[in-house]
């Protein structure tokens, strides 16, 4: 008897529409891998935060269609990664629907689950966030015995592959040589990567693979950087900023790669695209792009399934 299997992409979600910004928000602050605090002390920062900062956020994304792109994004890499396996593909959201409860219940009576999470790089506040959640549901559900999961892929080749096909699609045909690279991702506090996070290291060597493999394609840069943005709040975040990594370039071409991202999502449409864009002008920069994520570039959608393969090896 053929086996039923489910693959389960996870992801940190993203409004739906302008509606759903309080609940992502809140939800996002109430997570104990995000803000630490023991409740009844977190869930009051959660609305504090959420009460400051909802209004910003709807603007924000009102500015790229009234929702999150990291929605559309993702069902076209499920549809596109359906057609290349032998299971069914879900995706699983931790702070917007599809939420993980109900996904899991959907695959329960499945044989086999494998839960692919859409963050290449392993860290507290992302991956093990989703699998708290997911293994907290399936331990209810009497299924944790059938899941299986991957910590990290940062060196995967069909994945480097696929980020230098989209850095190559930002060059689009101009010579690299006229242009500075910048991997840009998504900061932390510094306090998270010193507790022991492996989120920098991570984003260090995938930024090591990347290099290598657009020295390897023949695409050589004036210089290349890796910088953090989304920066907020009073703490002391991972550095070099992005704003600063911008105001010290003495090429004024720039091309920005998302490294922490696989999806294209508000921090890469509306933070990059837009506002950094602004930052951009007043430094004087000529030319600014911003490479989309591998989204589903179709070695990307090879990355997922090698990584489906290997999963089931194990």
């Amino acid at each position: 008897m053929t086996k039923r299997k489910a693959i389960l992409l996870l992801n940190m979600g993203g409004p739906n529409n302008l509606s759903e910004v309080k609940v992502f928000l809140n939800n996002m602050f109430n997570d104990h891998r995000i803000i630490s605090a023991p409740q009844p002390i977190r869930k009051m920062i959660a609305w504090f935060i959420t009460s400051r900062r909802h209004k910003e956020s709807e603007h924000n994304y009102s500015l790229i269609g009234g929702k999150s792109p990291i929605v559309g994004h993702t069902r076209r890499v499920v549809d596109a990664l359906s057609q290349n396996v032998d299971a069914d593909v879900h995706y699983v959201m931790r702070y917007t629907p599809p939420y993980t409860n109900d996904v899991l219940q959907s695959v329960a009576s499945y044989d086999e689950i494998y839960a692919i999470p859409l963050y290449p790089h392993f860290s507290s506040t992302t991956t093990l966030s989703s699998f708290d959640a997911l293994f907290d549901e399936a331990k209810k559900l009497g299924i944790s015995h059938k899941i299986k999961t991957v910590d990290s892929y940062y060196n995967e080749p069909y994945y480097i592959a696929s980020i230098v096909e989209r850095i190559k699609e930002a060059l689009n045909g101009d010579d690299p040589d006229e242009y500075e690279l910048i991997f840009s991702a998504h900061g932390l506090p510094k306090k998270i990567i010193e507790k022991g996070d492996l989120y920098q290291r991570h984003i260090r060597y995938n930024v090591y693979f990347a290099r290598r493999a657009l020295n390897e394609a023949g695409v050589f840069f004036h210089k290349t950087h890796l910088a953090y943005q989304s920066r907020l709040g009073p703490l002391e975040w991972i550095r070099p900023y992005l704003e600063d990594k911008l105001s010290m370039l003495t090429k004024k071409k720039v091309i920005l790669f998302p490294i922490a991202f696989t999806i294209d999502n508000s921090e890469t449409e509306c933070e990059l695209e837009i506002e950094y864009r602004e930052k951009a002008q007043k430094f004087g920069f000529e030319t600014y792009r911003v490479a989309k994520a591998p989204n589903d570039h179709p070695l990307f959608i090879q990355s997922l399934k090698n990584l489906y393969t290997k999963m089931q090896n194990a």
